[in-house]
Parts: C-alpha cells; structure tokens; sequence
C-alpha cells in the first residue's frame, strides 16, 4: 500500500496530532513511541513512509532509521527534531533518511519531504487551497492546545488570538 506510514514519537500529543493529519490525508498510520516498539511494528509489514522523532525517550531515532533503511523496499524517512545539528543531520542521510525537518514541522512540509530526492532542492510547495489553509490553522490549533494542556487562554495567547475567537473556532471543529 503506497499509504502507509509509520510515526515513531515518544511524545503522544505530537504522535496524536500527526496520526490525525495524516490519517485524514488518506494514510493508514501505525504508531510507535521507542525503538523496540518501531523494531516490533515493522517485523511482519513495511511501510511506504515514516516520521522518525531524534531523540526518544527510550533509544535515539538514528537506530529507527538504521533499521528502517534495512528494509526491503526501505520507506521514505523523515527525521523530525527540536534539536537540530549539522552532525546528526549527516549522520541521518547517511543511514538512509531522505529529509531531516526542524519542529514544528507542519504535515504538508513533512509531505513535501517526503518527495525529496538527494542532490535536488526540497520540492517547491504549491500555494494552499482556503480549504489547506483551514486545514493548517486548524492543525496549529490542535498542537499548541496539546501543547499547553489544552488550556483555552494559553493557547489563545500563544496563537495571538482571542480567547473567545478561540473559543468559536472549537465550536465550529470539536476535537474527536
């Protein structure tokens, strides 16, 4: 299946929301929060992409990628991080990631990395539909909610917004 992706995240929040996106973009994802979980979700299946958080609370993302990479056909890999450096950039295309992002990193820039191909510049990302810019409002919303408890004036204050404005954006869209 050309749809399936694997999200390797330690933090469940993060996991949920990527899941969420992805998921309505027409992928069957699977989950895993370590290396062994990651090692145990592809002993019998492979999947076309994966989204490989660096640093796990349990192992580094490296040896997801390593062991992704040894698969046959090895999937797409992206490495998301929040602590970025040249040496584990290297480190990660050298063990077979095809794009290593910066969180935050939205699901159509995950996407577009994905199509990235070593030695060509990233693929130039199309202007967004209203419809994709609904879409990506909506996927801030969710992470900077998941990022502060889910409280309302937090995050209204992260996003620069209005409590109440907020407030009526989650009416209009309840979390599932």
């Amino acid at each position: 299946m050309a749809n399936t992706l694997l999200i390797v995240e330690d933090d469940p929040r993060l996991a949920e929301t990527l899941a969420r996106s992805f998921t309505a973009r027409g992928y069957a994802v699977t989950r895993a929060a370590s290396v062994d979980a990651a090692r145990e979700a592809v002993r019998d299946w492979v999947p076309a992409r994966a989204i490989v958080d660096l640093k796990l609370a349990e192992g580094s993302g490296l040896e997801v990628v390593g062991l992704l990479a040894a698969l046959d056909p090895p999937p797409r890999i992206v490495v998301l991080t929040g602590f970025a450096s040249i040496a584990t950039t290297v480190e990660a295309i050298k063990l077979g990631a095809t794009q290593y992002l910066a969180k935050p990193a939205s699901a159509r820039d995950i996407e577009a990395a994905f199509d990235h191909q070593a030695g060509q510049d990233l693929p130039e990302i199309a202007a967004p539909r209203v419809s994709a810019l609904r879409t990506q409002e909506w996927e801030t919303i969710q992470r900077t909610l998941a990022d502060t408890d889910f409280n309302i004036s937090e995050t209204a204050r992260r996003l620069g917004m209005h409590r109440r404005t907020l407030a009526r954006k989650l009416v209009k869209q309840p979390m599932k």
